[in-house]
């Protein structure tokens, strides 16, 4: 399979043989992290990171993850910060990122503005997320994170509560599960549920579907929890309304699995209650530590860099 200078759009562009790879490279780079905490595979290559919306860990582990393999990084974390406000386009602004790095990482506000850059870069452009549409380096993570946990995924039941209309984490990661045999459970409130299309592409490929407004995850392998995302509400009201609809607390995991695992793609709000985070299902601080391997690996697959 290609990668060189391969963009990493949406999930949706990988087979399952792609996915499962790039866990397979991931877990290779992961184990050379435990050996050398740095390498030089990227020495003199730099990463430009164009933030045009806030974002704390994909900025931070995209930096790290380039440091790490010895580039550098370039870039801002706002678009207030960028010409944008002096009215230049995506498409320049990428046009010049370009010709100042190898390779991109864009996330912005507006849904295909990933897509749009790659078709401007002459360099690999890796979607850190664009509007409520994907994240598919967070999507890789989290297939990472429950590989690592139950060393398969097929035949997991998954749980994915909160947001599901807006949240683009989850809309990546059901997009992906098309790929494997498990069993997944929607539970949100009715104003939030997953998309009609993804729905049916799921039972299209034959995958077990089941929606639900009542918090239970006493059957779930994996509870994928995401928090009601004020921003992507064009209405302040719809927000107000279902802002605590759910709530993870010691209570709601009465009856939940001995080996479960509880995920979420940070940050939260109210939604995982903090005394979880002690407790042996948490793995969300983990998971976001997964992106290094994850991100490592990428960066080194679309620069064509043997390891």
């Amino acid at each position: 399979m290609k990668w060189e200078k391969r963009h990493i759009i949406s999930i949706k562009d990988f087979s399952r043989e792609e996915i499962d790879y790039v866990l397979k490279k991931s877990a290779e780079m992961e184990e050379r992290l435990n050996h050398e905490k740095t390498s030089s595979l990227m020495k003199n290559k730099i990463l430009a990171n164009l933030f045009f919306e806030p974002s704390t860990r994909t900025r931070m582990s995209f930096e790290a993850s380039m440091k790490k393999l010895g580039g550098v990084t370039i870039g801002f974390d706002s678009g207030e910060v960028s010409s944008e406000v002096k009215g230049e386009t995506i498409v320049d602004t990428v046009k010049i990122a370009s010709g100042y790095s190898d390779v991109i990482v864009i996330r912005h506000p507006v849904e295909g503005s990933a897509r749009l850059a790659s078709e401007h870069s002459d360099v690999p452009v890796i979607n850190g997320g664009d509007g409520a549409n994907q994240h598919p380096t967070q999507t890789l993570l989290d297939l990472y994170t429950i590989k690592k946990e139950f060393k398969k995924i097929d035949g997991l039941s998954i749980c994915v509560v909160g947001d599901l209309k807006y949240g683009r984490t989850v809309h990546s990661l059901t997009n992906a599960l098309e790929n494997y045999e498990a069993d997944l459970c929607f539970i949100s409130p009715q104003e939030l549920k997953m998309p009609r299309t993804i729905v049916k592409d799921l039972e299209a490929k034959g995958i077990n579907v089941k929606e639900s407004s009542k918090l239970n995850v006493k059957d779930c392998d994996v509870v994928y929890v995401t928090r009601i995302q004020k921003e992507r509400f064009p209405d302040p009201q719809e927000y107000e309304r279902v802002k605590d609809a759910f709530v993870l607390d010691i209570q709601a995991l009465e009856g939940i699995k001995e080996d479960a695992i509880i995920m979420h793609p940070l940050p939260r709000v109210s939604e995982i209650h903090p005394e979880i985070d002690d407790t042996q299902y948490a793995r969300y601080f983990q998971q976001a530590k997964n992106g290094i391997p994850v991100r490592m690996a990428l960066l080194a697959l679309v620069s064509d860099v043997d390891f």
